[in-house]
């Protein structure tokens, strides 16, 4: 072995060594800008959490705030971590719950971006957009079965109120045994705090605004680090896992997903596979199931950096995001006339691209924008 060969070696060595204490340095910063999320609400808004969001008080109003939200920040991980923080500060669970639900639906948008790659081939476009919106489509089942039962039920509130029961006791939801993060993030967030305290109010609002944009600079940054680090590992796992059965591929969408950070990378990953005809969309559609549960890891993270009174209830939207995607796939897919209607409704979608574009500007316009921005309107 030459010396040049073991300094390249050295290099790598110490290069992958730099990035994993970038991605540390990262996940500190994405956890204190929750804990700033969080407190910059409480202090902006105090006691009035729920009438600042009276026009989200509808179920189907939040749905679309999530769903936007996501969109244009393309994070469902995000998303959903932006709203532990706002839960924290007094965000009822009850109107934050159709928002997480909304994010499942708005992170699906980058994967269906990423199809339009194949748009010059009419047949690979067909496979590769049917390959996209067939989590889409998963998705919007999703909702429409789960959030009717939640306006109905409360069904996630309960049984997320029920998993938190056994950390907060049966008194109040309070979790101050749980207060092990406040001496590691409270220095960085009494530090963009202090200056901020002659402002009143507005020092809040201006808390709560760096701790969305930390959040969203942090996480963007874990997914690229998390790629660089991982996305070999996950290829070899994407590989071993399609065509082994749903069981396996759901279970190995939750892998990559967890491994890279975001479901719309692990779901962008296999759209060109698809469309190149290496794989097929009922192949991939367990696959991409499985990265909706993968994702919700980032929300539990999140959770752990309130402390205090409001801790449990930021758990407990976190676990929110999780109970929903398993009830929704095991229901979904234990339930065979369910399970083939994404299928389905993919497979028509990507026929109709095929043959005009003007299908891929109405379905875009129709579920990311339009529909939401009218439910909004009228809601408001």
């Amino acid at each position: 072995m030459t010396t040049q060969t073991i300094t390249a070696q050295s290099t790598t060595v110490s290069q992958r060594w730099l990035k994993w204490g970038q991605l540390a340095l990262m996940l500190y910063f994405m956890l204190a800008a929750v804990s700033m999320v969080s407190d910059g609400f409480k202090w902006a808004v105090g006691s009035q959490a729920t009438v600042l969001f009276d026009f989200a008080s509808h179920p189907v109003a939040g749905l679309m705030i999530g769903l936007i939200a996501t969109s244009l920040i393309q994070s469902s991980s995000t998303v959903t971590s932006i709203i532990v923080g706002l839960v924290a500060g007094g965000l009822p669970v009850s109107i934050a719950i159709p928002m997480i639900m909304g994010a499942n639906i708005g992170t699906t948008l980058t994967n269906t971006l990423v199809s339009l790659g194949h748009a010059r081939c009419k047949v690979e476009f067909q496979r590769a957009f049917a390959c996209a919106t067939v989590h889409d489509f998963f998705n919007l089942l999703a909702v429409a079965i789960f959030l009717p039962l939640e306006m109905m039920f409360g069904l996630m509130d309960k049984l997320s109120a029920w998993m938190v029961t056994p950390l907060v006791g049966t008194g109040n939801m309070s979790m101050k045994g749980l207060d092990f993060m406040k001496p590691i993030i409270g220095p960085m967030v009494n530090t963009v705090k202090a200056p901020l305290e002659s402002l009143g109010t507005m020092g809040g609002v201006a808390l709560a605004l760096i701790g969305v944009a930390l959040i969203v600079v942090s996480i963007t940054r874990m997914g690229k680090l998390m790629k660089s680090l991982m996305v070999g590992r996950a290829r070899e796992i994407l590989k071993s896992a399609i065509g082994r059965g749903p069981l396996h591929g759901i279970a190995s969408g939750s892998i990559v997903t967890v491994l890279v950070q975001s479901s719309s990378t692990t779901t962008s990953l296999v759209v060109p596979l698809v469309g190149t005809g290496v794989l097929k969309v009922r192949d991939v559609y367990p696959f991409n199931v499985g990265a909706n549960i993968g994702t919700c890891i980032t929300a539990l993270l999140a959770a752990t950096a309130i402390t205090g009174e409001t801790a449990a209830f930021a758990l407990q939207i976190a676990l929110v995001h999780l109970i929903f995607n398993v009830l929704a796939t095991l229901f979904i897919f234990g339930v065979p006339a369910l399970r083939e209607l994404p299928m389905k409704g993919a497979e028509f979608l990507g026929d109709m691209a095929a043959k005009t574009k003007w299908a891929i500007a109405g379905y875009i316009g129709l579920v990311f924008l339009l529909l939401p921005g009218l439910v909004l309107l009228v809601t408001m």
